[in-house]
């Protein structure tokens, strides 16, 4: 009985986060792709802008549903549902740290444990394309056609080297379990560098890294590779004629691909929830120092914003006090194994998201025929050599 309702406890604690973490990344985006353009983002909904989301999705909840002429009824509305649920799924595999004691009951910080979970995410990512080619089908729309055309040979293209580029890292872990595959990576050569698959021997995974995270770029329709919408060429791609929350679910989905790439990479590549530096060296006070600094910067900046902006003064000393709240958790001994590998495991993730949003505002978009040619003569080819050096050396090495 126990098991069950821990059981339902994650599940909603993991919906509520991912939901909350969905809505708050695209403000997220639009404030750091402001500050790279020089400009404030969005500012006007609560302070600095803090409950823009929540006005996003009253606004896209109450808007009407415009459903165009002529359209495919059934594959229209089925499409935005498709995708999103299809890009909501891969989550559940994912371990975001070891296994704890909640309760008195062992538990993983996942939802569902899977010997085979790595194969479950590229099985339901690979059918993430269905949602938006029926989508851009089911319009009726030229634009919307071409979108949906593109995605499927953009994304069955770089689905390519991007499972060859997994491939490399489950060599050396010999597993296909993304909690087994993390174990591995635990440890530090010469008590220093740690063993993630990044820096482990006898192959580092640089390379391959690489490689996946360009795929991942593609996979996830962004920026340089979002041809699927093309505002300037398409006037919004597949998603044209979507309004309301037709609309808001592709865009939904999108932002839950960007954190399951992200996931994926730092299991594989990262070391998953494994320390940066050993725990004997104070890597566990690292999230009480970051959020404690955090804390006292705001307070003291609020001291000294009275004559500064009226928000500044009610925000700072709220938002630096929960952050010395946060600080002082981390210190509670029987929580530590629990907050500490997952501030890790959340730490990396958050870095690639943010390099994600760093590159949407920094490289121009290719040309169709620029993404297909490196898909096929220069990606593909480089995966497959660092797939087979891989496999040599490890080989050679056992």
């Amino acid at each position: 009985m126990n098991f069950f309702v821990l059981s339902l406890i994650k599940t909603a604690l993991v919906a509520a986060v991912l939901l909350t973490t969905l809505a708050y990344l695209q403000w997220i985006e639009r404030k750091v792709l402001a500050h790279i353009q020089l400009r404030p983002g969005p500012y006007r909904v609560g302070p600095h802008g803090l409950l823009q989301p929540l006005a996003d999705v009253i606004k896209l909840v109450t808007k009407e549903g415009v459903i165009p002429a002529n359209v495919n009824l059934l594959f229209y509305l089925l499409a935005p549902i498709l995708a999103v649920a299809l890009a909501l799924t891969s989550v559940a595999v994912i371990p975001f740290g070891p296994q704890v004691e909640i309760f008195g009951i062992k538990t993983n910080m996942e939802l569902a444990g899977l010997d085979v979970s790595i194969l479950f995410v590229l099985a339901v990512s690979s059918l993430g394309v269905y949602g938006i080619a029926i989508g851009g089908w089911a319009s009726n729309s030229k634009y919307s056609l071409m979108g949906g055309l593109r995605s499927s040979a953009q994304m069955v293209s770089y689905e390519l080297p991007m499972a060859l580029a997994i491939a490399a890292p489950l060599l050396l872990a010999n597993s296909l379990s993304f909690r087994e595959i993390v174990d591995t990576q635990a440890g530090y050569w010469f008590g220093v560098i740690p063993k993630w698959n990044i820096f482990a021997g006898p192959f580092p995974q640089v390379l391959s890294f690489i490689i996946f995270l360009v795929a991942a770029f593609a996979e996830t329709n962004r920026i340089p590779f979002d041809l699927p919408e093309a505002e300037a060429e398409l006037v919004a791609g597949f998603h044209t004629e979507y309004s309301s929350m037709g609309f808001a679910s592709f865009f939904m989905a999108e932002y839950a691909n960007i954190l399951t790439v992200c996931c994926v990479a730092t299991l594989l590549f990262l070391g998953g929830w494994q320390p940066l530096w050993p725990s004997a060296a104070g890597s566990d006070f690292v999230a009480p120092v970051l959020f404690g600094s955090a804390g006292l910067m705001l307070l003291f900046h609020a001291v000294q914003a009275v004559r500064a902006r009226k928000w500044d003064r009610f925000s700072f000393p709220v938002i630096g006090v929960i952050f010395l709240g946060l600080a002082a958790i981390f210190l509670i001994p029987v929580l530590k194994p629990v907050l500490v590998p997952l501030f890790w495991f959340v730490a990396k993730v958050g870095i690639l998201v943010f390099v994600f949003i760093w590159v949407r505002g920094t490289l121009p978009r290719f040309r169709y025929d620029q993404l297909m040619r490196f898909a096929w003569t220069s990606l593909f080819p480089l995966a497959v050599v660092n797939l087979l050096v891989t496999g040599l050396i490890v080989a050679l090495a056992s």
